[in-house]
């Protein structure tokens, strides 16, 4: 975490060398007025995370939040442009105003991932099984890291909730990551209250992630009470269609149940479901023998290169696998915690159609 920190500065400080220089021509308060809005954008997200409860105007709140975050991914690209600026220069002395040029690229590619961010994709996944489900089949529509807060708003949650009625759900799964870094504008906005209009006949439900307990596990469930959603921490819902779900609690909390202790009783001929925000246990779910393991968390890492990063971590860092007869998805994020940019990687909403056969065909 040091030596992250360590890094950053030292980015920060080399762009801010360099802009100062290409600005030699402004008067001197221009650049001490340039200089003090660099640094109170560059220790934005710092300040945004230590006010996140402090009594203050939302807008003011939000503006720190987002100025804050998105200096994050700012700093990386401008950081790496003005290395190939300098070194296009090493190599063509006539190449000058390196400096804006760099930044002409990374605003370029900022607005290109802000873009892309606002327009999530939609992934179908069909899964086959002689498990008997009511109907036939059931219709899921599973999203993780929605981050309601001030990154994401009401108004998001909306056109989110607009996305998963078009596809005429039966069951709504949230994996993990709802609220983001804290509940108190979640609370003043009743931001879960868009919920109320999910048009699925079995209801939604939800298992923690380490943003919830970020902001205030006991916080964040006694507002969730009031809501649609249905929170489960190591939490098992024998459903009447013939589903079984798994919530499990996330594994930031040390004291968690084992994921063996939760299916020791596991009734073999209903269709398991396991949802786990973090994918670190899809081995497991395997070796247990859940049918449909379900996770989030990672965002693939939300720009280059950052996704190569988690790529690495994770034995599945994104997308669907099967590991034996277990299916597993670990979905990108329908939004994003931090700066809202997707570079090199997309927000989803996965739908998922499970098949019961010989009882009905695939729809």
């Amino acid at each position: 975490m040091l030596l992250t920190l360590v890094l950053y500065l030292g980015a920060n400080g080399y762009i801010f060398w360099r802009m100062l220089s290409g600005l030699h021509f402004l008067p001197m308060g221009a650049r001490v007025a340039f200089g003090l809005l660099f640094w109170l954008a560059a220790v934005g997200m710092f300040l945004s995370f230590g006010l996140r409860n402090a009594t203050m105007p939302e807008v003011l709140h939000r503006a720190i939040y987002l100025v804050g975050t998105s200096w994050l991914v700012f700093t990386l690209y401008m950081f790496v442009a003005l290395l190939l600026a300098d070194v296009a220069h090493s190599i063509w002395p006539s190449f000058h105003h390196g400096v804006w040029w760099a930044l002409g690229v990374t605003v370029v590619v900022l607005v290109a991932g802000y873009v892309n961010y606002r327009h999530p994709r939609v992934e179908h996944i069909t899964i086959h099984t002689e498990k008997p489900i009511e109907g036939g089949g059931m219709r899921i529509v599973a999203l993780s890291d929605v981050h309601l807060g001030r990154g994401t708003t009401r108004g998001d949650l909306r056109r989110y909730v607009d996305m998963i009625n078009a596809e005429k759900p039966d069951m709504g799964m949230i994996v993990g990551d709802l609220i983001d870094n804290s509940i108190v504008p979640v609370e003043a906005a009743d931001m879960c209250r868009e919920f109320e209009r999910i048009e699925a006949r079995y209801g939604i439900y939800m298992s923690a992630g380490n943003h919830e307990y970020i902001s205030g596990i006991d916080a964040c469930r006694n507002y969730l009470q009031t809501t649609p959603v249905r929170l489960l921490t190591d939490t098992i819902v024998e459903h009447p269609s013939g589903i079984r779900i798994v919530g499990r609690d996330d594994r930031i909390n040390p004291r968690r149940a084992t994921l063996d202790s939760l299916l020791a009783s596991s009734d073999k001929e209903r269709f398991n479901i396991v949802l786990d925000h973090q994918p670190n246990e899809i081995v497991t779910s395997a070796k247990l023998g859940v049918d449909l393991h379900l996770s989030g968390h990672t965002h693939r890492g939300q720009v280059w290169p950052l996704s190569l990063i988690t790529d690495a971590m994770f034995d599945q860092s994104h997308g669907y696998r099967k590991w034996g007869d277990t299916h597993a998805y670990v979905m990108t994020g329908i939004s994003l915690w931090g700066p809202p940019f997707r570079i090199g990687t997309n927000s989803e909403m996965v739908v998922i159609d499970i098949v019961s056969a010989p009882m009905s065909e695939e729809r």
